[in-house]
């Protein structure tokens, strides 16, 4: 006798036919594939028969079939074959529970099966005949199952079997049954499982015999038999599909789609795909000829039920689809996941990708697609949050880094989750909806709070988020992830709190995740990452947050419009239109929120009351400028103290940039006492400390630090004015240059040419032996922003080197489409038709530019477009500009801030003083005697030669003060702020009518 376990009675028609497994241990079969079976037929019984299709039960059919279903599926069994009928090709046996019960005898005894005598003769009997007529006998005598004395108990055993829904779907409503029991538990006995994720089950208690395919997943087909090999019991089936017509990814294997047109056109066998013989097994020993629960989630467009399938594991109820997708026998299938509530996809989606991780069965050779993220290990850190740059990045200062330190601000983007951009006001791009409503709450609850980060991972982005798949390498950047916790939950924030409170990944949470509140608000969404794509740790509560923002439609998932708020920039905007504000802040104290840091003593301020933003300075308090000792520790203390704090500021007046001046205090307390007393910052007496609130307190804040020798008085002795910013005196030998101006801007900006330079002549010899051909095909040059080209000036038709500016947009369609272009060798920019524009040699155009942007040292000229302005720029062209007229250039100075040369007016800049040949006055003298420019601001810490040269200019401009001439004819229009904030736009040079030699 063996040892077996019966896992399965396949039978619908002969209650005393029993399969069993060779194997089973619970799980997986340890076989290489699913395990052997084996058929026995009770020996010496017969039972009564249930119906087929169309047919009628005899009577007690179904019962004694439940009987033995209860008594035996599952167990362990021995068995034991007694004889063999080769003419029907079945083996008949006897089964053991228990090692001692004879299963055939207890069906006997309960009367659900009748004894067969016949066949004795030839050997085709049960050992146990005797036995078993003597227990039949019993039966009847007591009247059980079929032997029942009830009156009319054999007609009441018959089911009354409703159409089958399986070959006919028109048997079945199945939108009805939907919509009757959607999201309830039906129950049913599964009786026949077709592959893993597909089985065909008795709903009770009506008998509605139905195909129920297992929503969110799709397990490997078991391909196609044969037509004449056909020989399970329904035959005449709908269909050979799987369950899903669609997949997450694409298979090797044929479809489901096509195994049916195939199985329509062809009987030719059709072979499993890999692993379709275990999901099928894998789900027979857990569900076939077992109660199950079935919740239908949804009918496809055939008609088919798709639906979550539960069986019995001890006291708990499994779900099969996500022990399938759990153990590699299914994947996740988007169509039919799509009708399930959110967590059970989430479930599945993850144990999909938690199967591909460990390569499980049918993943064993998935290849997992490349991504730009990598997870970030053991950098978690805890500090205080310094800016909020939008509703999904914040800028924390790093506790562990020095005070004051630059590398002590670290950029967090908040891990897995998108919240709406900010834009930018310098490119017109106005903020997304809720994007300013994002980024004020956490601003509200973060600002100078303690923090916990736990970095997860870094993305490799282009500089549109990514989205240029073709984008050169250079404009790429890596963008570092992470989760930040609050310390302490923020008065008001409510039920968001109480739910992103618990821990919801394996580790505790170390407070209250930031990122999740700002999900459950409806203030962004939720990434979906791809496969193998690197994650928040918190990952599902973020999904779980984005799920209650959705149902209670907060925010961005709202149907509402979102509120406008038009605020008005002063930064951006004119001089004169910041005066024309002056009366409506001029109003005693105001509240305000600073927006940014513009430099120690500098800053951006939004003023909620009256709507609009506004530079604001402090009154008579001066930082160190760019470059300077101290300047970035000023700026550091500020942006930890004030950066987009709640704060006063009390305004006094306006300067002629367009900068407000004034107080501020946060929390009570003066910020440029708190500058002073940091030794960062120094007192401006020629101001008038009678216009400025607490001036008493900011003279004890300066002295306070003089005697303390802090930070700029370090090297202060009373009575001197010595800081240790610069060295007393400065030997080194300055650069002269020998040039001609060849293009004159606004602003005190030129452009010039190096006399002797060899490569003039050489440039000049390459062009002169060009063929200039005729005008190219369309199509065959494609010039376009960036290259080097040959371009005809317009004033002289002379052929140039010059760089593409701006190109049409969608390529040339025309000779007379327009570029504009910048004459690299002269400095000069204008608007060319396609027809002017010639291909150049790489060997002629790899050679730099000859043209070198320079500004008048020491000055600020007025630009084009303020008062003045066009004058300066005429009189600077009257001076400099002639094919005769030599210059030397003395280097005071170089501006590399503005990058790289791709147009007129940027690119390192030389700041020289300019003059002529023959001459003893400079043209910087020249302009200020002229009153078309003024002395920048003059600093304590400066050289000697530097005070040398600036007293010897400042004497010009006294003259032209005293004249009343150009800028001074309204009197002294000095401003107290040496530092503007960057350019308003790219002012459209004027031209001043000059030849570009």
């Amino acid at each position: 006798m063996s040892q077996q376990c019966i896992d399965k009675n396949l039978s619908f028609s002969f209650p005393q036919l029993i399969q069993i497994l060779a194997v089973d241990n619970g799980g997986i079969s340890s076989w290489p594939g699913p395990p052997p079976e084996k058929t026995i037929t009770l020996a010496s019984l017969i039972a009564p028969r249930l119906a087929r299709r169309g047919g009628v039960d005899e009577p007690f059919a179904w019962e004694s079939r439940e009987y033995l279903r209860k008594l035996c599926i599952g167990k362990e069994v021995t068995f034991r074959v007694e004889y063999t009928v080769p003419s029907i090709g079945r083996e008949f046996g006897s089964v053991y529970l228990g090692g001692d019960k004879n299963v055939a005898m207890l069906v006997v005894s309960e009367g659900w099966a009748k004894v067969r005598e016949q066949g004795q003769q030839k050997g085709e009997a049960s050992p146990f005949l005797a036995e078993l007529l003597r227990l039949e006998e019993q039966s009847k005598q007591q009247g059980l199952g079929r032997w029942s004395k009830v009156p009319g108990a054999a007609e009441a055993s018959i089911r009354n079997l409703p159409p089958s829904a399986i070959g006919d779907p028109s048997n079945l409503d199945a939108m009805g049954l939907l919509a009757a029991n959607k999201g309830s538990p039906m129950q049913g006995i599964v009786e026949q499982v077709r592959d893993g994720s597909t089985i065909r089950v008795y709903l009770l208690p009506d008998f509605q015999f139905v195909q129920v395919f297992v929503a969110g997943i799709q397990a490997p087909s078991m391909g196609r038999r044969a037509a004449a090999a056909e020989t399970v019991v329904e035959t005449d089936f709908t269909s050979d599909e799987q369950n899903g017509d669609a997949s997450a990814e694409p298979q090797a294997a044929l479809t489901s789609a096509q195994r049916l047109a195939a199985s329509s056109t062809t009987s030719a066998e059709v072979s499993p795909d890999p692993f379709g013989p275990e999901a099928k097994h894998f789900t027979e020993v857990r569900c076939l000829n077992r109660e199950v629960r079935i919740v239908l989630e949804g009918v496809d467009k055939f008609s088919n039920l798709i639906g979550s399938v539960y069986y019995p594991e001890g006291d708990t109820a499994k779900d099969l689809a996500l022990e399938l997708v759990e153990n590699g026998l299914a994947k996740y299938v988007e169509w039919s996941a799509n009708m399930m509530e959110e967590d059970a996809k989430r479930r599945l989606k993850f144990a999909e990708l938690q199967a591909k991780k460990a390569r499980l069965r049918m993943w064993t050779n998935y290849v997992p697609p490349a991504t730009n993220s990598k997870a970030i290990r053991d950098q978690n850190f805890t500090g205080k949050v310094v800016e909020v740059v939008s509703g999904d990045c914040i800028v924390v200062a790093d506790d562990s880094i020095p005070y004051g330190s630059p590398l002590a601000e670290r950029r967090v983007n908040l891990s897995s989750i998108r919240c709406p951009k900010m834009g930018n006001p310098r490119r017109d791009e106005k903020p997304a909806a809720y994007a300013r409503e994002a980024r004020e709450f956490l601003r509200t609850r973060l600002i100078g709070k303690q923090v916990t980060v736990q970095m997860e991972y870094s993305r490799k982005v282009t500089m549109a988020d990514g989205a240029a798949a073709s984008a050169a390498p250079g404009d790429a950047r890596v963008m570092d992830f992470g989760s930040v916790f609050l310390m302490s939950p923020v008065k008001g924030d409510g039920d968001d709190v109480a739910a992103a409170t618990p821990s919801t990944a394996g580790n505790q949470q170390p407070g209250l995740n930031v990122v999740e509140l700002v999900i459950g608000r409806g203030f962004g969404t939720v990434i979906r990452h791809r496969d193998f794509e690197e994650r928040s740790n918190y990952y599902d509560a973020l999904l779980a947050a984005e799920s209650r923002a959705i149902s209670g439609k907060k925010g961005i998932h709202s149907a509402k419009d979102p509120p406008v708020m038009h605020i008005q920039d002063l930064t951006l905007a004119s001089a004169k239109k910041a005066r024309d504000f002056l009366p409506f802040l001029n109003r005693g104290r105001i509240p305000a929120v600073v927006e940014y840091v513009l430099s120690g003593h500098r800053f951006k301020l939004l003023i909620p009351k009256e709507t609009c933003s506004i530079a604001f300075s402090f009154s008579g308090v001066r930082c160190p400028g760019r470059e300077e000792p101290y300047s970035d520790e000023a700026v550091a203390l500020m942006r930890r103290k004030i950066m987009q704090r709640d704060v006063v500021v009390e305004i006094e007046t306006v300067d002629r940039t367009g900068t407000f001046l004034g107080s501020l205090w946060e929390s009570k307390i003066n910020m440029a006492v708190t500058l002073l007393e940091a030794g960062l910052a120094k007192l401006q007496t020629s101001f008038g400390n009678d216009r400025i609130a607490d001036a008493h307190l900011l003279e004890q804040a300066e002295q306070s630090a003089k005697r303390q020798k802090l930070k700029i008085w370090e090297n202060y002795v009373e009575g001197e004015e010595v800081s240790n910013g610069q060295a007393a005196v400065e030997n080194k030998q300055k650069e002269l240059l020998q040039v001609v101006v060849t293009e004159v801007l606004g602003g005190g900006k030129f452009y010039v040419q190096t006399v002797g330079d060899q490569r003039v002549s050489a440039i000049q010899k390459q062009l002169a032996s060009l063929n200039i051909q005729e005008a190219p095909v369309i199509g065959a040059f494609n010039p376009k922003k960036g290259d080097i080209v040959l371009a005809q000036f317009s004033m002289d038709n002379s052929w140039n080197r010059a760089m593409i500016v701006n190109a049409p947009r969608g390529g040339v369609q025309s000779p007379n489409d327009k570029f504009e272009v910048f004459y690299i060798d002269y400095g000069n920019q204008e608007e060319v038709s396609y027809r002017q524009l010639r291909p150049l040699d790489p060997s002629v155009a790899a050679s730099p530019g000859l043209a070198q942007l320079c500004s008048l040292a020491f000055l600020k000229v007025p630009s084009l477009d303020d008062e003045f302005g066009t004058e300066a720029a005429q009189f600077l062209s009257e001076q400099t500009l002639g094919s005769s007229l030599q210059f030397t250039a003395m280097i005071e100075e170089r501006d590399v801030s503005g990058g790289k040369v791709k147009g007129q007016g940027t690119g390192t800049v030389l700041i020289v003083t300019l003059v002529a040949e023959k001459s003893d006055l400079s043209i910087n003298a020249a302009m200020l005697q002229e009153g078309l420019a003024r002395l920048e601001k003059r600093k304590r810490w400066e050289s000697k030669d530097r005070k040398s040269v600036l007293d010897n200019l400042e004497s010009f401009q006294k003259e032209a003060k005293t004249g009343r001439r150009g800028i001074w004819q309204y009197g002294d229009v000095g401003s107290d702020d040496e530092e503007d904030l960057p350019p308003l736009s790219a002012a459209v040079a004027k031209k001043t009518g000059a030849a570009k030699r």
